[in-house]
């Protein structure tokens, strides 16, 4: 199971000599119409980082190229796993072809939160986490925690 978070076209920008999106591009996808939606809901995006200096950092990725896509074809980013503890987020994020549903690519990621003034790791506001357990409690059935590499790097 997961969660929609957009969807996207690939453009020609985004496509290489081979005929396919280029690797560099499945990130940015990932970053700009999954993550940055995710930490928008979290109240950790963009409007964190120029408001509160507070804002969330990649620190540790993996990433999955399972089926190419082309100029012109529609993708879907879902999250397909969630969970932080007091300064850590890890999710999963799966790129699937709109129309046709099959598996293109898979990120997950392990964040951490950090204060930009200090440009030091940070505990998140009470706020903040109790969005986060909201989000879970909502939504916890529609996730997968297998096949992740990071869950061992929260520390609950």
């Amino acid at each position: 199971m997961s969660l929609f978070l957009n969807s996207k076209k690939i453009i020609k920008d985004w496509t290489d000599y081979n005929g396919h999106m280029n690797v560099a591009y499945y990130v940015l996808i990932f970053d700009l119409f999954g993550a940055e939606m995710l930490m928008n809901k979290f109240k950790m995006g963009e409007e964190s980082a120029k408001k509160t200096y507070k804002s969330t950092m990649v620190v540790e990725s993996h990433i999955t190229y399972n089926q190419e896509v082309k100029e012109g074809d529609s993708v879907d980013i879902n999250l397909l796993y969630f969970d932080h503890d007091k300064k850590r987020l890890q999710y999963k994020l799966e790129m699937k072809h709109s129309q046709k549903k099959f598996l293109c690519s898979t990120i997950e990621i392990l964040s951490l939160y950090v204060d930009l003034k200090e440009r030091k790791v940070a505990e998140f506001e009470d706020e903040k986490l109790n969005i986060m357990k909201e989000f879970l409690q909502a939504n916890l059935t529609k996730f997968d925690n297998s096949n992740l590499l990071f869950s061992t790097k929260l520390k609950k």
